[in-house]
């Protein structure tokens, strides 16, 4: 937890979190824990895993690794979630199709999370905020075209 999101964890939450990730792993690509928030205005931290152990992604790791983040989410009966860009920093990951990927499965994963009323995406620079927009935009897209059709039976 030294670099990206997982060393600004560590760094506003303090060492209490790493600490107790550490005692749950190794965890395989793709799986997430959960740990208490230290000092974060949060009650847990979900970690989850998008990177292998040469830093690398795919699309794979992360559809995985969010899944795996919304469903520690319902065990924990939280209403409220926020997934940075995972794989898009060290790891690299095109941010477009990195956000395509984490809001197509997010929103898929929502229709099994009924507790869970807001989803934030936590992104930094405007390229991932443009891209987050596009992504959704697209889901909107996809979504208001396959509704009209259903209507039309």
């Amino acid at each position: 937890m030294a670099t990206g999101v997982g060393g600004a964890i560590k760094r506003a939450g303090g060492d209490a979190i790493e600490f107790a990730a550490v005692r749950q792993g190794p965890i395989g690509l793709g799986e997430a824990v959960v740990t208490p928030a230290g000092g974060l205005a949060a009650r847990f931290v979900i970690h989850a895993v998008s990177l292998d152990r040469d830093r690398r992604t795919s699309a794979v790791a992360i559809e995985a690794a969010v899944r795996s983040a919304m469903a520690r989410a319902r065990e924990q009966g939280v209403t409220s979630i926020a997934f940075p860009a995972l794989g898009t920093g060290v790891g690299g990951y095109p941010i477009d199709e990195a956000a395509q990927i984490t809001l197509a499965t997010v929103r898929d994963e929502l229709g099994r999370s009924p507790a869970i009323e807001v989803v934030t995406f936590a992104l930094r620079g405007a390229a991932a905020y443009g891209a987050f927009e596009a992504a959704l935009h697209a889901l909107d897209a996809v979504a208001a075209t396959v509704a009209d059709a259903g209507a039309g039976r």
